[in-house]
């Protein structure tokens, strides 16, 4: 079995700098700069698989010295913060699936960032009333909302956590003061985010860049004095100083010094951590749970696997009509996302009927097996609330974020998935890590046609999301499934995908991130350039779809527990990230 130490070995020697495909898409901001080839990892006691070889060697050496899942899940997310800062930290938010051992109980955390209590519904419009270009709704304070990630990892360890707080930061802190090694990836969105914004704010300009604008390249050491600073604080305090004191006063002055009056101190002492019911769905043996709204991951997979469950299970290898199964499921959940999920402290999500088994049913009855049906229109779901006649929402995710999967000694099982949504956020630093622009998440308009959106802007809200994270249960209600993936709108398309080649067409984990994306959002067929999903556009054209060939910017991270008590993890290639396990 290969050792930690070893596997990390390898894990930096073997990350490589990979051309990028050709693609119709607009760029995305945040690329896949890896495409390597990676085994499957076995372990028999504890495993991790995270984005960054030194964010799971953190979680690794915490977990080997017993360590829970809450305890790794807090050293890996501090570490990722530095060495993968475009993606996630603590100036964003995140959700957490947590399967306890203990009392055999399935606790999901809401930790996503909150609209300011003064945010106007006009926020992102510009003075005729039409969205402001993306760009320039990302970057700067009015993009920014009330970070949760940290207020989510302290409550959480309270509750499950062994070890000594501070002792879990400890290892972010050592490696953001000694400095660590600019990785290709890191490298290459730098070089690309340059011309979007990230030079645009001091101190982000002159942490990714030098004096001459030439941005850090790969191989680089990178300081992070600041983040060393704030990091010793909140160990020695807790979150208290970043929502009530001066953490929280650098964060409200670094805001509003970009867009006045866009976030107060009141704003961050109100934020709360909410634990919410898990939204658990049937799929054939299994049941699929995951966080509820906010996030629409789970109820958008569990649609999809729900509508999928309606057909004869395929084996291995996907098809032109196990895609198009798939992508026609896909068209009719993410069109019941658009038009029902949104937070639901604001809105009545009808959770209950939009995985109703006879709605189900009706909707899978729409699936032609020889014809694509083009845009998807939703469904009426069953519902015990009075209805509400809501427009679609048609609002962007970039496909920023990470995802960490985590199963350790004492049978706890840990999906965390965790972002500052785009690459780099707001482009705003301040105490050594990036701000989010999670407000670009809610519909920019308020109403289309007299009908109102459920993901409009409101003060206090929280913007719906794609993030995903996931933990299958057998028929027993034991753990055999923990998964999760960045990639914007388009992770509830990866997770689904995966969770199908592993639990219906035998995939292992590691061929199953492997494998070439396709999916549907109601739109374009989408096929990842450079794989052998290419080779399925003739088919599935002839069936009507219309096809986009284009990078699939996945970073999945899935372990498999066996029956016997073995895991097997996988670790996408599209991304620098590894499994370690023992």
């Amino acid at each position: 079995m290969m050792t930690a130490k070893s596997y990390l070995t390898l894990a930096l020697l073997v990350i490589v700098t990979a051309g990028e495909a050709s693609t119709s898409e607009p760029v995305q901001p945040e690329r896949g700069f890896t495409r390597e080839s990676k085994a499957a990892v076995h372990a028999d006691n504890f495993m991790i698989v995270a984005a960054h070889p030194l964010a799971a060697e953190a979680g690794y050496d915490v977990l080997a010295r017993g360590g829970t899942a809450m305890d790794a899940a807090v050293a890996t997310q501090m570490v990722l913060n530095l060495v993968e800062p475009q993606s996630s930290g603590i100036g964003g938010g995140a959700f957490l699936v947590y399967y306890d051992r203990n009392d055999d109980t399935l606790h999901t955390f809401d930790g996503r960032e909150t609209a300011p209590a003064g945010i106007e519904p006009d926020r992102f419009l510009d003075a005729a009333g039409a969205p402001l270009p993306w760009w320039e709704r990302i970057t700067g304070g009015g993009s920014v909302g009330v970070p949760g990630t940290l207020m989510l990892m302290e409550t959480a360890h309270r509750r499950f956590g062994r070890e000594p707080w501070a002792d879990l930061l400890a290892p972010a802190i050592e490696l953001a003061r000694a400095g660590f090694t600019v990785s290709p990836r890191l490298a290459a969105s730098v070089a690309e985010a340059a011309e979007r914004g990230l030079t645009r704010f001091e101190p982000t300009r002159s942490y990714f860049f030098d004096d001459d604008g030439h941005p850090v390249v790969a191989g680089e050491r990178l300081v992070n004095e600041a983040f060393a600073r704030t990091l010793e604080t909140i160990a020695a305090e807790g979150s208290t100083p970043f929502y009530t004191g001066d953490i929280a006063r650098a964060i409200v002055d670094t805001v509003n010094a970009s867009r006045p009056d866009s976030m107060s101190m009141a704003d961050l002492a109100a934020y709360a951590v909410i634990e919410r019911p898990a939204v658990c769905a049937p799929f054939r043996a299994w049941r699929v749970c995951g966080m509820g709204p906010p996030s629409s991951g789970a109820l958008t997979v569990g649609q999809i696997l729900g509508l999928l469950a309606r057909f004869e299970p395929g084996r291995g290898a996907f098809d032109a009509t196990a895609v198009h199964r798939f992508a026609e499921a896909a068209r009719l959940a993410y069109a019941d996302r658009a038009a029902y999920m949104a937070d639901s402290d604001f809105v009545a999500v009808p959770t209950t009927g939009l995985l109703d088994a006879g709605y189900l049913d009706r909707r899978a009855a729409l699936i032609a097996p020889d014809r694509a049906m083009g845009e998807a229109l939703a469904g009426q779901p069953p519902r015990l609330e009075a209805a509400v006649e809501f427009a679609p929402d048609a609002s962007e995710e970039l496909a920023g974020t990470s995802h960490v999967s985590i199963v350790d000694s004492h049978g706890n099982v840990l999906s965390l998935t965790t972002t500052i949504e785009s690459g780099f956020g707001s482009r705003l630093m301040t105490g050594g890590f990036l701000l989010n622009n999670e407000l670009t998440d809610f519909s920019p308009v308020a109403d289309v046609e007299g009908r109102p959106v459920a993901n409009r802007i409101e003060p206090g809200k929280r913007p719906r999301s794609s993030m995903a994270p996931s933990i299958v249960f057998d028929a027993s209600g034991a753990p055999v499934l923990v998964a999760g993936s960045p990639g914007g709108s388009q992770i509830i398309n990866y997770v689904a995908k995966t969770i199908v080649a592993i639990l219906e067409r035998g995939l292992d984990p590691q061929a199953a991130v492997s494998a070439p994306h396709f999916g549907n959002r109601n739109g374009d067929t989408e096929l990842e350039a450079g794989t052998l999903a290419e080779s399925l556009r003739g088919p599935l054209e002839s069936l009507g779809h219309e096809i986009r060939v284009g990078d699939m910017n996945s970073g999945l991270h899935v372990i498999a527990l066996d029956p016997g008590g073995g895991l097997t993890g996988g670790a996408d290639p599209r991304r620098e990230g590894v499994a370690l396990g023992r």
